[in-house]
């Protein structure tokens, strides 16, 4: 009987009209439809996991999940057949969904807990702008990027995030290391927050973010972050920005690399 091997699908999605990554009952999410399409195309029930969730709204421009399905005759899915097999889901997937890459990764790899590093950004913009609609926020008032740059630095001292963290989650620990947290402006004048860490607990981005709009404010001093990272308490910290601002921009996972077999 020939071995299961395991596939990494790289992928890319709009998640305006989706309820999120992770498939749920009676909302339409970004895995319900990717599953349905291998399952389609493979001729045979496939479950993904994910390299992690993101929330109704949320967009990903870079996203990985995981498959193993039967192997075919041979073992294992060639080149070849792994570059039809992208075409053919392409063909089959929504517009807002674009599978970039499939390929083979060693049997320990996961999407989700190999994972060492994920990194987001937050978009907002000042001018009305219907070409903006859905992908970024719009904000009267621009605020002060110097002071939210002084919190976000000291972001960088903490590791315990429970205070950004939705309540009920059910995971293990509420610590993340973050290692870039920094507003930037662009040339057209709307702004970006970049932030990566080894990993995000859920609406940690969001309420950070709404967290630091409260600086830039001037609504609380950059020092005042510290009280609230050391309370815990989410309620302490800035209501969660919408959705529509936010991105998954890249995921990494530990060298030498993910396909399989290189050294």
């Amino acid at each position: 009987m020939a071995k299961m091997r395991r596939y990494f699908i790289e992928l890319s999605y709009d998640g305006t009209n989706y309820h999120g990554w992770q498939t749920q009952p009676n909302a339409v999410t970004v895995q319900e439809v990717l599953d349905k399409a291998l399952s389609t195309v493979l001729r045979e029930p496939i479950e993904t996991v994910g390299c992690g969730r993101t929330d109704t709204g949320v967009h990903a421009k870079e996203f990985f999940a995981h498959f193993t399905p039967q192997p075919p005759e041979g073992g294992a899915f060639d080149g070849h057949v792994l570059t039809t097999m992208d075409r053919s889901l392409n063909s089959i997937l929504p517009r807002d969904i674009a599978v970039k890459n499939i390929f083979e990764v060693d049997d320990e790899m996961h999407a989700r807990f190999s994972a060492t590093l994920r990194s987001y950004q937050y978009h907002i913009h000042f001018n009305k702008d219907p070409f903006k609609n859905n992908y970024s926020w719009l904000l009267r008032d621009e605020p002060d990027l110097e002071l939210m740059n002084q919190a976000a630095k000291i972001m960088m001292e903490y590791t315990d995030f429970s205070c950004f963290s939705k309540s009920n989650t059910q995971v293990k620990t509420n610590n993340c290391k973050i290692n870039r947290a920094e507003w930037l402006k662009t040339d057209d004048g709307s702004i970006i927050f970049h932030i990566s860490a080894d990993r995000f607990l859920r609406n940690m981005v969001r309420a950070i973010v709404g967290t630091l709009l409260m600086v830039g404010r001037q609504e609380m001093a950059p020092e005042a972050v510290r009280n609230i990272i050391e309370s815990k308490n989410r309620s302490n910290a800035g209501t969660s920005v919408p959705a529509c601002g936010l991105y998954l921009t890249e995921v990494k996972y530990p060298p030498p690399n993910l396909l399989k077999g290189e050294q």
